[in-house]
């Protein structure tokens, strides 16, 4: 029943001044709102990209050139000129690698393209049938480019559905040339709009065979990159494995520290992927919770305050009887309530806020983004917020606690 009786006269005095009470608990609502749409938002992302790094499928391994980096020192070793020709054939041989595997060389940059008076700067893909089939997707009007494309080196392309509209309109692209590098490539095939997939925008994508644009665009012996597609599931660590041995022996490596490739698999990538944004994740709820020290301050001196104020209350609830524990229970209750409502409305606002940015992000950016609502976030956010309003408003309470019913009572 005593326990009751502070309660309500916690909660009396909260009331007694709501607007006092309502801009102290703004720092815990912005800390407890920016740690939801932290955690959502990273949540959101990392389900994003490992959604399409998945849909590339379990079998796919990328070979790079230069070692994998390990700072910023050593990113320039990713423009090694380590991948030709005779990798790809060593690759391909069935007695260095095991299994009937698909092998493509994949070469990239970025270049000026023209139609008549239409002028666009995009990303230039150099590969073949394996990589659209890594990527799902197909030409919605005329055709892919074929293995003798590829042999030939043929100067034809297949355009993404934001290249057609850009250089084309409405006007048909298909048998159309367009000019690259002083070169007329005839457009053979038209994408539909699919929007991002692996973090590249393939609406605004050209892709050429890869002979083209290695030999005749770029002037180039190596490649960015080879696309390796295993017989099975199963066997990509082992082919993994095979790949490794193999180039090392073509470039008598025997330390692997001294690798100048890098072999990546789709699990690899979702593993990396999750490090990171679990990373990025931590280090802003580390930020978004120095608000919610900001609004323990703030809430502390408030208190402070509010104890001034009401001395004369304090001194005749003492007169009346009530207990320092009773004073210092009912102070620590005003601020965990306070800090808890904040808390509430926080998640409430954080909620909100991250729905409708998900929600922009779909209709805006294309992307096929899931709106996550972390509990985790939620059961945080209220613990952290009544800790905070137990540990700053400690100090108030205790302050209270020790007035003087006489000297209370007197204070004016």
């Amino acid at each position: 029943m005593k326990f009751k009786h502070t309660l309500k006269t916690a909660v009396t005095g909260l009331s007694a001044h709501k607007k006092r009470s309502a801009l102290t608990i703004l720092g815990i609502v912005i800390g407890i709102m920016s740690i939801i749409m932290v955690m959502s938002i990273g949540q959101g992302a990392e389900e994003l990209i490992l959604g399409q790094i998945r849909g590339m499928g379990s079998r796919t391994m990328s070979i790079e050139p230069g070692r994998m980096p390990q700072g910023l020192s050593d990113m320039y070793e990713i423009y090694t000129e380590s991948l030709k020709d005779r990798e790809v054939e060593a690759i391909k041989n069935k007695n260095n690698v095991r299994g009937d595997n698909q092998v493509a060389p994949f070469v990239g940059f970025m270049e000026t393209v023209s139609y008549q008076d239409e002028k666009m700067r995009t990303m230039i893909n150099g590969a073949d049938k394996l990589w659209m089939n890594i990527m799902d997707v197909s030409p919605e009007q005329g055709r892919m480019f074929d293995d003798t494309d590829v042999k030939q080196m043929a100067k034809v392309a297949v355009i993404g559905s934001n290249v057609k509209e850009e250089l084309f309109g409405e006007s048909d692209a298909v048998g159309q040339r367009i000019r690259m590098k002083n070169y007329n490539f005839e457009v053979v095939g038209v994408l539909p709009p699919v929007g991002i997939i692996m973090m590249m925008d393939v609406d605004d994508l050209i892709v050429v065979p890869y002979t083209t644009a290695q030999k005749i665009l770029l002037g180039i012996s190596h490649y960015h990159a080879i696309l390796l597609e295993a017989e099975t599931e199963a066997m990509v660590p082992d082919i993994a494995e095979d790949v490794k041995k193999t180039l090392r022996e073509l470039h008598n490596i025997t330390d692997p520290d001294k690798d100048d490739f890098h072999v990546g698999t789709m699990e690899e990538a979702m593993d990396i992927i999750s490090s990171v944004t679990s990373a990025m994740t931590l280090l802003l709820i580390a930020v978004a919770a120095i608000s919610l020290l900001v609004g323990g301050i703030g809430i502390m001196n408030i208190m402070l305050v509010s104890v001034t104020e009401r001395t004369r209350e304090i001194g005749l609830r003492k007169a009346l009887g009530a207990t320092s524990g009773d004073i210092i229970t009912q102070f620590l209750l005003e601020a965990i309530i306070l800090t808890i409502i904040g808390g509430i409305f926080g998640i409430l606002l954080g909620a909100g806020f991250s729905w409708l940015i998900g929600f922009g992000i779909r209709r805006i950016g294309g992307f096929a983004w899931t709106f996550f609502f972390p509990v985790s976030a939620v059961v945080m956010g209220i613990g952290v917020a009544g800790v905070v309003g137990l540990v700053f408003g400690l100090y108030p309470a205790s302050q209270a606690s020790k007035k003087s019913p006489t000297e209370a009572l007197r204070y004016e």
